[in-house]
């Protein structure tokens, strides 16, 4: 099974899952983008809803568990089939929720562009650590997408 281990650094790092935990707890009971099932009766809805809750919770999970021992005395996370789409998803999610959440006074090509240049000025502390889980996060997608596209078929399959 294909495998990519990153070296991360712990002291970059470390100050950013205190962001990306309390983000993942908001998520427990919030979907990151509130959706409602038009002409569904309430039980379809609610059922949905909390497995959609439950998917997102376990995608954090998943990619909390990255940040272990081996990344806090290595420095190293680890990605494979197993858990790259659950990353993906978790990853999304957090920026999305970081996105309405903690970073409202940004614009959207601000953020598009992972750019706080023309705006650090005007953002306070809280925003700027959020915006630097933003481009964590966008960094872990880019790196699976890259190299570990859940969508692709592998050679060795």
């Amino acid at each position: 099974m294909k495998r990519v281990e990153v070296r991360l650094s712990i002291a970059a790092v470390a100050p950013l899952l205190d962001i990306i935990k309390a983000v993942a707890d908001e998520l427990r009971e919030h979907v990151a983008v509130p959706v409602a099932l038009t002409g569904a009766d309430a039980e379809l809805a609610s059922v949905w809803h909390e497995d959609l809750l439950q998917s997102q919770r376990d995608d954090c999970d998943r990619l909390l568990s990255l940040f272990d021992q081996e990344f806090f005395t290595e420095g190293v996370v680890a990605f494979d089939r197993d858990n790259a789409e659950a990353v993906l998803r978790a990853s999304a999610a957090l920026r999305l929720r970081l996105r309405s959440a903690r970073l409202a006074r940004m614009s959207d090509e601000a953020l598009e562009a992972l750019e706080a240049d023309s705006v650090m000025d005007e953002i306070d502390e809280d925003e700027k650590r959020a915006f630097a889980c933003f481009v964590f996060l966008d960094e872990l997608q880019k790196i699976i997408l890259k190299y570990l596209d859940p969508l692709s078929v592998d050679e060795d399959e």
